[in-house]
């Protein structure tokens, strides 16, 4: 497989099949959505269209970055979203880089959204597909995060068919940047599990697809039977 590890900004070109891998938290949090019993999350562009959103669908669950905001129902925090009941509801998720980066690439054929509480479910559902060339999105610091790159590259090799050991490539994201300001709460909306609850290798049996549905960008599990 020619896997390509490319920041958002490097995108030139629109690829065949596309990782967009954010594990400090969006994709994180989105499976664990999924676990919680969403249906589906849209992936909103800015802030104020998942109010918008929210607005027009006062059902749905809006969920952000950072602190509390009106508006909002939740933050982008898988700790705090472990104990929220979402089984039928639709969810709105807008974050600084994971989102940003699935709708970069909303026009693939193939968009998968990961982190490596889905790494072994993406792997295959690549491998299912046969996808011979790969663009995995590294959202985080412009593509400098390590924790994603890290990611990225173990679902790489998991996809083809490489044997690894997946203690390195976590122990590259527990020693990132974004680990240690989750660790430290210079991030704000922060649980104090949210670095572990990331690091928690295959929780989820499902890989994550997103695929445009009219306007929307609709990230929904694929594949798998969803945790309890």
């Amino acid at each position: 497989m020619d896997a390509r590890f490319r920041s958002i900004a490097e995108l030139a070109e629109v690829p065949s099949v596309a990782v967009v891998v954010d594990v400090m938290r969006a994709f994180t949090v989105a499976a664990w959505a999924f676990g919680q019993g969403a249906e589906k999350i849209v992936l909103a562009g800015s802030l104020d269209e998942a109010l918008a959103l929210k607005a027009s669908h006062p059902g749905w669950v809006a969920l952000k970055d950072g602190p509390p905001a009106p508006g909002f129902d939740a933050v982008n925090s898988p700790g705090l979203l472990r104990s929220v009941d979402l089984r039928g509801r639709t969810v709105v998720q807008k974050t600084t880089a994971g989102t940003v980066g699935a709708l970069a690439v909303k026009e693939a054929s193939l968009v998968l959204c990961a982190g490596f509480v889905v790494a072994e479910a993406t792997a295959r559902l690549l491998r299912e597909r046969d996808a011979d060339r790969v663009t995995f999105v590294v959202t985080g610091e412009d593509g400098q995060a390590d924790e994603d790159l890290a990611c990225a590259q173990y679902i790489a090799r998991r996809a083809a068919g490489e044997g690894t050991d997946a203690a390195r490539f976590l122990r590259r994201a527990a020693q990132s940047r974004a680990a240690a300001e989750l660790a430290e709460g210079v991030r704000r909306g922060v649980h104090p599990d949210d670095v572990a609850l990331c690091l928690e290798l295959d929780r989820f049996p499902f890989a994550m697809m997103a695929t445009l549905e009219g306007p929307l960008m609709v990230l929904r599990p694929y594949g798998g039977a969803r945790a309890d």
